[in-house]
This record gives structure tokens, sequence and C-alpha cells, in this order.
């Protein structure tokens, strides 16, 4: 699927886009003992050379100028030129990590990834909540939710709420297709959501329901995932997750057996870098794939249709 030889030295990187994500790309690619970050792009020239100043790389202004001297790089500029570069680099044989979402519309995220498959390049996208620790504990846990509940809430920001985060984390854990869903959002501070709740229905019956607030009295990240066999237990905040299982007494009654596993110390964007780095040097799908990504914009797109919808209802009659 991915073409080339798997490179024989550490790997040639740079980073597209250096401003506060991208840096932190930068760093962990020039400490990645399989890679050498060569360069840093970005259009602020003051931008790239004091980046490019401390990690001992060059600054550029123009991505175009990386072709022919990198394997792989990741592409942390704004969403609407996602697009634009990420076409130009895989385009020029370069293997890509971009930053979520994808692209801005699903045509351009369609494009990108049929640009990846034609020319054989690996193409991962910045998902970078599937890299959390917390979230590592559960692999080969989970098992064909029934419910998914993801609470995101936090103080006052001028982010807009975090319902696009959680979406690859809980398409990742069903592989069935999204048959309805169903979102309402309220703006309080400002005229946009601050407050958003969307409920997905899977084919297979699997029901996903994911509140977001960036109006709330204090911070709190939870997931809670309910299967046939187990509850689980992500508390962000306090780093801990909790299985309860189901299992059978000596005396033939089901009972439930608790265990409580801390979370590692583990940086996900770090995780996120190695993971991408070994796809380009084995040739393999990445764990978020383009078409990963594709599917999350697209949930995506139609969440916040449903969204807008419901704030032009809420203002219409404040009228």
């Amino acid at each position: 699927m991915y073409g080339g030889a798997p490179p024989v030295n550490r790997l040639r990187a740079a980073v597209v886009g250096v401003g506060y994500l991208g840096r932190f790309h930068a760093e962990k690619y020039a400490t990645h003992p399989g890679a050498t970050l060569v360069a840093v792009a970005d259009v602020d020239a003051a931008r790239a050379r004091e980046v490019a100043g401390t990690l001992g790389a060059e600054a550029l202004t123009d991505h175009r100028a990386l072709i022919g001297r990198i394997d792989c790089a990741s592409v942390a500029v704004p969403t609407q030129h996602h697009h634009a570069v990420s076409r130009d680099l895989l385009e020029a044989g370069i293997d890509v990590l971009v930053e979520k979402p994808l692209t801005t519309t699903l045509a351009e995220g369609k494009a990108l990834v049929e640009l990846a498959a034609r020319r054989g390049r690996v193409l991962q996208v910045g998902h970078l909540e599937r890299f959390n620790p917390a979230i590592r504990v559960l692999e080969g846990i989970v098992a064909r939710p029934r419910f998914i509940e993801c609470h995101r809430l936090a103080p006052f920001t001028e982010r807009g709420t975090d319902v696009d985060v959680v979406l690859d984390l809980i398409l990742s854990m069903t592989t069935s297709s999204v048959r309805s869903i169903e979102a309402v959002g309220v703006p309080v501070l400002t005229p946009s959501v601050d407050i958003a709740n969307a409920r997905l229905r899977f084919a297979n019956g699997c029901i996903a329901n994911v509140t977001a607030s960036r109006v709330s009295l204090k911070r709190e990240r939870k997931l809670r995932i309910f299967q046939e066999d187990a509850y689980l237990s992500v508390d962000f905040g306090e780093r801990r997750v909790l299985i309860c299982r189901r299992e059978m007494g000596p005396d033939g009654q089901p009972s439930l057996s608790v265990e409580e596993h801390d979370v590692p110390d583990v940086d996900p964007l770090e995780s996120e870098i190695d993971a991408f780095l070994r796809a380009v040097r084995e040739r393999e799908r990445p764990p978020v794939s383009g078409w990963d990504g594709l599917r999350a914009l697209e949930v995506a797109h139609l969440i916040l249709e449903s969204l807008e919808t419901e704030v032009q209802t809420v203002q219409a009659a404040r009228r």
C-alpha cells in the first residue's frame, strides 16, 4: 500500500507551520533518535528563524523548498491551508502527518486521502487523544461497546467547544457506520456555541453521547464506556482508569471485580510522532490514517450543521 523502500538511516524530517503546535512537533523530531530535523518552514520568517535557531535546523518560508530534501513532515499550518500544503508534499513523494482536522472541507479531505493512496504515501492525521496514555490502558479491553459517554467541560475560553476532539476516539471504538446524529448547541456568553451535546447512533446499536462546554465552573474530562462484560471509566484530570468486569463467583452468581489503574506519565505527542516515524520507516498504515481523519471530519460536519440550525433557532426566538 505504501510504496518505496524503507529508509536505512535516520529519517529526514521537517515541520511546516511552527506556531504553538508546530513548535512542539519540531522539538520532538529534533530529539527523536530515529529522525533528523532538517528544517522548519513558516510564512513568518522571524518565527521560522527563532525555532530553527533553537533546534539547529534551517529556516524556510516556503514549504516547497523542502522537496527533495526530506522524507517526511508534520503540517501544522492553519486548517484552511492543510489541503494545499499537504498536497504539495504528498505529490513530491513526502510522507505527511497533518494536524487535525484533516482539511476544511470533505472534498479536500477526500482528495488528499486519494492522492496519498495513489502515490503510496503515509498520511497520518493528528488526533492526539488516541495517544493519550489513559486511552492506551484500554487497548485490548474495549470490545463492542453499547454506550459511550464523554464530558469535556472547562471554564470560559475563546476557543471553540471540544466536541471534535473526541470524535475520532469514539469512532475508533466502533467500526459500525453512523446511522443518525442529534446535536444541540447553546450560545451563553458569545454568539457562537458555548455548550454543545451530540448524540450519535451507530448501525450496530451503539450510542455515543458527547457533551462539551467552555463556560463551566470547573474543568472535567471524563469518558465512560459500557459494554456487555464491563464498565470502563477514564478520568483524564485525575489520571485514573477504572475497569469493572463481570465475573462468576464460586456460588454461580455474577459479581463485579474492580481494577484501578494509574495512568503512566507518557507524552502523547511524542507517542504520536514516534508512531508516524515507524509507519514511514516500515511502510505501514499509521494508527490514525487519512481515512480515519476523513471519517471524523464527515461526522464533525454533520454535527456542525445540526448545531448551526439549533443556534439559528435560538437566536430567532430571542428576537
